[in-house]
């Protein structure tokens, strides 16, 4: 969608929101198979979720026993995680302009990060990320459908 847009500096835009999203890609990255915690789920040995809603559940009902940074990053960091990939697929590829696109596109990513981080043995394999990282995923299409009819109207 940037490419399609004509304002002075776009090309330096472009550039920029291109080193944005390959930095967030290389982050993502890190944290979902790489990071110390990754390496702690490892020695815990390979575990799943198939329960749509399960552990999401079991979260809020313990919330008041779990200490609210485990209780945040578990649940809220699923869905900030994947923000940014809505928001940038729709800016950078013209074939993002869909919601069903960029949203089937989100699903289908973050479930092979799910099957990649179970056979690998980095993570467990859990159903509710995937739905947290399909909302995430979700409002950063939103946000950036939001921005661009805001930037179309600023041009008029």
């Amino acid at each position: 969608m940037l490419a399609h847009l004509h304002f002075k500096g776009r090309k330096l835009v472009m550039f920029i929101c291109i080193i944005a999203f390959l930095l967030y890609l290389f982050y993502a990255a890190f944290l979902l198979f790489f990071s110390p915690y990754r390496q702690a789920a490892h020695e815990m040995g390979p575990r799943y979720n198939l329960i749509p809603l399960k552990t999401i559940t079991n979260y809020i009902r313990a919330s008041d026993h779990l200490d609210f940074k485990i209780w945040f990053t578990n649940l809220a960091g699923n869905v900030f995680a994947f923000i940014p990939l809505g928001f940038f697929l729709p800016l950078l590829f013209k074939r993002f302009n869909s919601f069903w696109r960029t949203s089937l596109w989100v699903v289908a990513t973050t479930a092979s990060v799910e099957i990649i981080q179970f056979i690998t043995h980095v993570g467990s394999f859990d159903v509710d990320d995937i739905i947290l990282n399909a909302i995430g995923g979700i409002i950063g299409y939103v946000l950036f459908k939001i921005l661009f009819r805001i930037q179309i109207f600023w041009e008029k």
